[in-house]
């Protein structure tokens, strides 16, 4: 076995035209070895952890390389998104031994290699077994094996990592040999750290593990233990006031709380802390401060750019604008995606969902410079495509995110949706009935569609397609011939009428909507109904009985998608498989 290459740590990473960048994944550090006889797994520690991982190992029988053998530097993830991994399901994936529940997950939340280096040439240059790696990755062509990138510009990459609320940055330089198991000065590793906020409550002398914990209304909650980060008086003079101010029970002193502390850390969740490490006392904090709200702030890591103001005020009942910003800037890497290169439309509540609202889609004047804005026939219409303006225009009460069918500047859309529109919410099992028939129609088709929640009292189904394989015309007959379908097998449910009044208690088909200057809800963004819903990305499997709008919120989302991944991560990937002819044909049999 080849041992894995180490880095160093950094504070800060090293500039020039010498080095390059790629993202560091919070995954399993592994050896991937391919010969004839298959693929093994290898971790740094030199643990076999092939059989753990069939959907990687499986593609021996899948794939060909362009030779054999091979050995890949990777890190072993389970994406949240391309670039933030989840290393909780990670770990509870690798501590399985039940081949019935491997092969499970492996089918559920797949795991993923992602190859930063090719060591058959360990003595080639760190450029050289890039190309070779890069070369092998495409022509295996498989999204479990998917190729790091490597970046020039280094403000680039910080954008992404802080935006997906990655590891952290891997410098390399350009001329650096593949030295195993050794720890070298040409590979430098950054961290993106979220720094927490808690009092000391606990030091047990055995292990040097410091506990700190915040409130939560008139109880305490463990945020988590440390021991690493001190300098030696720093680290004394803790160990002397624990002994001086604190009680002895058992193994441990305990502290009532009075000193407040910043830990360094990736994550902190139900009394662990990820990597931790101590950063600085915070004299200037109060043990009262250390509040499960601050918590939830800290870990976010928000922008500095942005001034956030009135953050206690209330916007849903029971949901402050608090609330609503940690939600934003969480799903942020999942809803930026869709909005990014198109124009937006605005429904802003300033002072919550029963004040005044109003539509905005022009770029206010007091706009900062980071708003994107889109100049057509002298007006500026907004933008987003970055963190800071997606927050700041939450910051202004953008409770919902409207956007067009066709990119800013495009004459085509980019992607059909279907607007399955119920008299009321208590008829929403009919949005039910409308998304299966049209799936199967779809199907058929051999159309890749995505279906979810209007966030409201229907569901919407998205196509996406490339820009310019279909018209707006085109797309409106392709609509058309299938909810005529749809109408035609069951017309005492669905109808096309566009006056409510004549609907009685059928399901409107809207395919009308899908039209240039006409928008739809963006995934994920939120909706002003008093339980703070979202427009929900769904699994096709969802779909069935007992499913209500109510279930996602802003309250839900996060941990939904990061516990079942996003059902919308292959949208941008399937508008490039999409039958186009094949649709087409569908309204000229109509």
């Amino acid at each position: 076995m080849i041992e894995p290459m180490l880095l160093t740590m950094a504070d800060e990473l090293p500039t020039g035209e010498k080095w390059r960048y790629e993202i560091k994944y919070d995954g399993f550090r592994v050896i991937l070895t391919w010969t004839e006889n298959g693929i093994t797994l290898t971790s740094r520690n030199g643990k076999d952890l092939t059989e753990r991982f069939p959907e990687i190992i499986s593609l021996s029988e899948q794939l060909t390389p362009p030779s054999l053998p091979i050995t890949l530097d990777g890190e072993l993830v389970i994406l949240n998104t391309p670039f933030q991994a989840n290393f909780s399901l990670l770990q509870q994936r690798g501590r399985l031994r039940s081949s019935d529940k491997i092969n499970y997950y492996a089918t559920r939340r797949p795991a993923t290699f992602m190859a930063f280096d090719f060591i058959n040439k360990p003595n080639e240059t760190y450029k050289k077994r890039k190309q070779q790696l890069k070369e092998i990755i495409h022509h295996l062509d498989s999204p479990r094996i998917q190729y790091v990138q490597e970046y020039k510009e280094i403000n680039d990459i910080k954008s992404i990592v802080f935006t997906h609320l990655g590891e952290g940055i891997i410098a390399k330089t350009t001329n650096s040999k593949y030295t195993p198991g050794k720890r070298v000065r040409s590979w430098i590793k950054y961290k993106n750290w979220r720094s927490v906020s808690g009092f000391l409550t606990s030091f047990n002398p055995q292990n040097s593990y410091y506990q700190i914990e915040g409130v939560d209304g008139e109880e305490h909650f463990p945020i988590g233990t440390f021991k690493h980060g001190f300098d030696k008086e720093e680290e004394q003079t803790l160990r002397t006031f624990f002994k001086q101010k604190g009680i002895k029970k058992g193994k441990s002193w305990i502290l009532e709380p009075s000193v407040c502390v910043d830990v360094h850390c990736l994550h902190a969740d139900q009394g662990e802390m990820r990597e931790p490490m101590f950063s600085r006392f915070r004299f200037d904090l109060s043990p009262e401060e250390c509040t499960k709200d601050k918590l939830k702030w800290d870990l976010s890591l928000f922008p500095t750019e942005v001034d956030f103001t009135h953050t206690d005020k209330e916007l849903w009942p029971g949901k402050t604008k608090e609330d609503y910003l940690i939600y934003l800037r969480n799903i942020a890497p999942y809803l930026l995606p869709f909005i990014k290169e198109k124009k937006i439309t605005l429904i802003r509540y300033p002072d919550g969902i029963y004040k005044e609202s109003f539509f905005q889609k022009h770029l206010p004047d007091y706009a900062p410079d980071f708003v994107g804005e889109w100049v057509e026939a002298g007006e500026a219409f907004i933008t987003c495509s970055n963190l800071p303006a997606f927050l700041w225009l939450g910051n202004q009460g953008a409770l919902e995110f409207h956007i067009p069918f066709q990119k800013a500047g495009g004459k085509d859309p980019d992607e059909i949706v279907f607007d399955l529109d119920p008299p009321g919410r208590e008829q929403f099992p009919l949005a039910i009935l409308a998304a299966q028939l049209l799936k199967h129609l779809l199907d058929e088709l051999e159309v890749e569609s995505f279906v979810k929640t209007s966030g409201n009292k229907g569901m919407q189904i998205h196509i996406p397609i490339e820009e310019g394989s279909m018209s707006y015309e085109e797309t409106r007959r392709f609509t058309h011939s299938l909810v005529k379908l749809l109408i035609k097998e069951k017309p005492d449910v669905f109808t096309i009428e566009r006056l409510k009044k004549n609907r009685g208690n059928r399901l409107y088909l809207d395919y009308v909507q899908h039209a240039e200057g006409k928008t739809i809800v963006a995934p994920y963004s939120a909706r002003a109904t008093e339980k703070g819903t979202v427009a929900a990305p769904l699994f096709w499997s969802e779909v069935k009985k007992g499913l209500t709008p109510e279930q996602f919120t802003i309250d839900t989302t996060i941990k939904r998608v990061q516990d079942l991944g996003c059902p919308f991560q292959d949208y941008a990937h399937a508008r490039t498989r999409q039958p186009i002819e094949q649709m087409k044909t569908m309204f000229h049999k109509a």
